[in-house]
């Protein structure tokens, strides 16, 4: 099991303030150029499903050792809601890596009343920096 759940406004003030911290975005290509990506200093975006199968990246692990992100560092995984982040948390874990979180609320956060993302909670709706790719 990974280290815990945090919110966005917790991942980002580790971000911001330990530079052992790294943040992987593990949502698809599409999401990070059409809804855009958190914008900190020491970030991968590493796929957790390969888009339009939405098969398990089998080499999801591979690709954050290429990334040169230790087993030693703090990662913060952030997804669009939660989900694919906390069982990519896990596998890196599984996998050695220490101190891995899931950013709960994600980049878009929970559906609000009319089914859309991004107003309820999130790193979005929390107003934390985020730039389109």
């Amino acid at each position: 099991m990974y280290k815990g759940d945090v919110n966005p406004q917790e991942a980002f003030e580790q971000l911001s303030s330990n530079n052992n911290a790294v943040m992987i975005d593990v949502r698809t290509r599409a999401e990070w150029a059409f809804v855009g990506v958190p914008a900190v200093e020491r970030m991968a975006t590493i796929s957790w499903q390969q888009f339009p199968s939405m098969q398990v990246n089998e080499e999801f692990v591979a690709t954050v050792k290429e990334a040169g992100i230790g087993k030693d560092a703090d990662i913060y995984l952030i997804c669009r809601s939660g989900s694919r982040s906390a069982a990519a948390a896990s596998l890196l874990t599984e996998a050695g890596f220490a101190t891995c979180y899931n950013v709960a609320e994600g980049f878009e956060g929970d559906l609000d009343e009319s089914r859309h993302r991004g107003k309820t909670n999130g790193w979005k709706a929390r107003g934390l920096p985020w730039i389109q790719q």
